[in-house]
């Protein structure tokens, strides 16, 4: 039964390193609750949150699942997330729409990138937190040493509420509630005997220490403390919840997924303990603070978008305030237009069931929305007229990118318009359509992001396309003066061609020291649409040429032999142009004469002032741990790499270095060889810079080949 209150509500991402058990785990969840008759496996390919075509063949996590199950007349809403980092918008919409976030360790591997950069992502949304130990059935786990590190690697407050019962057994020991608690009829039928004798004076010390974490983290709870000399049940409880919602404590609790253990615990704990959405206050963007009610002005947040076969787009939703009703009208606040909303189903994976309304702080879909994607709030009049917005979902920089083309000509627009369908479902991929060099990029956060782009882009785009090697956008310029004349003539019958021209070509700059034999009359800036500035100059005195009848020939002339370089073919940057001598026929002189006399003398006198060709550089920011700083810098070196800096973040080093675009291809899949996946990196453009003659000589080489 849909809940009636958001009090019954309960909102858990399930975030953690790649491997850690997250889908296993919520399994077993939905398993222990009779939400589903038997556990699925991921190695099966039978489990109800990764059931993706794509996530069946790579017995991995790629999309966060919504799930949902019932236990002890509270509503949970599992949201399962991958751990692999190139999927890392998924985790984020996810923890951005849950009240609590699970991170999921493997206890026989510790604390693992994953879970660093998952604990980096809680951090920003101030979201509660609690750690579940998972695989304790194996021999080399070991609680005690992991609560120790999670407290070195992710900071103070881990705090235990759950133990395992030794080795091989099926038992957990409830450290809050000092019970064990065990299923040797299995999961759904759980027992309580009396603590185990081995454990019994560990789980007393820890009861201690935990009734002690709770009390100092609130005033009153330390005056109850040392009054009563210990806390009730509801007083651990509450604390304990108020705590997470502080972010002072991070329970750790423990689990063996694949047997079942400590899974019932896990749910009591989430049920009694957990904030609920009617615990918290949400800050939106824009207007006042937002508490769950029922009865208030609606507002929900668009925290994923997805297409699925037979049913069209869905649009997955965290209602914060008021209810949602089929046949309601909202205001879209990012488009400012009118949805009306028609079915709307909560979701189990692949299942969905349809329900008339979604009250405040539950999550479920809406369908056949026509104008709302992705990080968007939709709010009822009352909102709309205070003006209150959500905060958008802030993904992290694009980090791998490849061009991207149509296997067969013809279906470019095609294309363009599958890759407006899969960036709109995927805000954390970017596409750009540079038109000087012809090439559409998609970017995003791994190789294997951008392979899982590429089939939806080929189902949406209803072509099959390829991603190539991006070409680079190189400039050519001129590091000297240089002059040349060039006379045009054509005479074929009739009326002739003629034009006499006389260039005199510089680098630009604000100094302009013409030679003596110059008589500057005026000077014209244009800015070509490749984003260089060219400084055309008048000279021409005696009326050697008509400047009013010939200098837009002139400058068109210099125009298109700019966008196609001398050296190489590539647009050229900033130059000075100056006209100072040449001469005219009074009848065979036209516009057509003086452009083409432009080309030529420009060309000529391009190629007399040492031409060189620039190549984009970028600003690389890399954070990494320590360990991995040198191997860094050494392949920094390989890639024409100059370290601007390193300075130390905590644990972590910053290193800022300039690298030309053209070796930073594939970087993120090298940083993440050279870091065992820790070191995460985002690159800007900084500036143009001449390549060195060697490299040059083999970029002209593939322009000429």
């Amino acid at each position: 039964m849909p809940p009636t209150a958001p009090h019954q509500i309960r909102n858990l991402a399930l975030v953690g390193h790649q491997g850690s058990g997250k889908t296993t785990l919520s399994e077993a969840m939905l398993a222990v609750s009779g939400a589903v008759d038997r556990a699925g496996t991921v190695p099966d390919g039978t489990t109800q949150s990764d059931y993706r075509d794509s996530e069946t063949e790579r017995k991995m996590s790629i999309f966060s699942s919504l799930l949902r199950t019932e236990w002890n007349d509270t509503t949970v809403n599992l949201l399962d997330t991958p751990g692999y980092p190139d999927f890392a918008s998924e985790v984020i919409a996810s923890m951005r729409v849950a009240d609590t976030a699970a991170y999921v360790i493997d206890a026989r591997s510790g604390v693992e990138v994953g879970t660093e950069t998952a604990w980096g992502y809680g951090e920003q949304m101030d979201l509660p937190s609690l750690f579940v130990v998972n695989h304790i059935d194996h021999a080399d786990a070991d609680v005690s040493a992991l609560v120790d590190e999670i407290e070195d690697r992710l900071g103070r407050g881990a705090t235990v509420v759950q133990i395992p019962v030794g080795d091989g057994t099926r038992a957990v020991v409830d450290v809050l509630r000092q019970r064990q608690r065990s299923a040797p009829g299995g999961p759904a039928q759980p027992e309580e005997p009396p603590i185990d004798d081995a454990v019994a004076d560990r789980a007393a010390g820890l009861h201690e220490t935990l009734v002690e974490d709770i009390a100092a983290s609130d005033d009153r709870l330390m005056e109850a403390y040392f009054e009563q000399g210990t806390l009730t049940e509801d007083q651990m409880r509450n604390g304990l919840r108020t705590a997470m919602m502080d972010r002072t404590l991070a329970p750790v609790l423990v689990t063996s997924a694949t047997e079942a253990v400590g899974v019932a615990s896990l749910l009591d704990f989430i049920a009694e303990v957990c904030p609920s959405p009617a615990s918290r206050r949400i800050a939106p963007e824009k207007g006042p603070r937002v508490r769950a009610d029922p009865d208030g002005a609606p507002l929900a947040f668009v925290y994923r978008t997805k297409t699925q076969e037979h049913v069209g787009e869905y649009s997955f939703v965290r209602v914060f305030d008021g209810t949602l009703t089929a046949g309601q009208d909202l205001e879209n606040a990012t488009t400012g237009r009118t949805e009306r909303l028609g079915q709307i189903y909560e979701i189990n994976g692949p299942d969905r069931t349809q329900r008339p309304r979604l009250i405040a702080g539950d999550l479920g879909a809406l369908v056949k929305l026509d104008d709302t994607t992705t990080g968007d709030t939709l709010r009822g009049e009352t909102r709309s007229a205070s003006g209150t917005v959500l905060p958008p979902l802030q993904f992290p920089n694009p980090r791998y990118r490849m061009a991207v083309q149509p296997s067969r000509e013809g279906y470019e627009d095609k294309l363009a318009e599958g890759l407006h369908q899969v960036t709109d479902e995927d805000p954390s991929l970017a596409f750009d359509h540079d038109a000087l060099l012809n090439q559409l990029t998609l970017s995003g956060l791994g190789q294997l992001h951008l392979d899982i782009a590429k089939r939806r882009l080929e189902r949406r785009a209803g072509v099959a396309v390829d991603f190539v090697t991006p070409r680079i956008s190189y400039r050519e310029a001129i590091q000297s003066r240089a002059a040349a004349e060039y006379r045009h003539k054509k005479q074929s019958g009739g009326a002739g061609e003629f034009a006499d021209l006389s260039l005199l070509v510089e680098p630009y700059d604000d100094a302009f020291d013409p030679p003596s034999s110059i008589d500057v009359r005026g000077e014209e800036v244009v800015q070509t649409n490749w984003g260089a500035e060219v400084h055309f100059v008048d000279a021409i005195v005696g009326g050697a040429i008509d400047m009013n009848a010939f200098f837009s020939s002139i400058q068109k002339g210099v125009l298109s032999t700019m966008a196609e370089g001398p050296v190489a073919g590539f647009p050229v940057g900033d130059v000075r142009v100056v006209v100072h001598d040449g001469g005219m026929h009074p009848v065979d002189s036209n516009e057509a004469a003086f452009q083409r006399a432009a080309l030529e003398c420009f060309r000529r006198a391009f190629q007399k002032a040492h031409p060189v060709l620039l190549e984009p550089i970028h600003t690389v920011t890399i954070t990494t741990p320590d360990d991995y700083t040198g191997d860094i810098i050494s392949d920094l070196n390989t890639r024409r790499g100059r370290v601007q800096g390193i300075d130390t973040q905590g644990p972590l080093q910053k290193i800022t270095a300039e690298v030309p675009e053209a070796e930073l291809h594939r970087y993120a899949t090298a940083l993440r060889s050279l870091t065992q996946g820790r070191g995460l990196h985002h690159t800007t453009f900084s500036r143009y810079a001449p390549v060195p003659d060697e490299v040059q000589e083999e970029i002209v080489a593939r322009t000429e080949a």
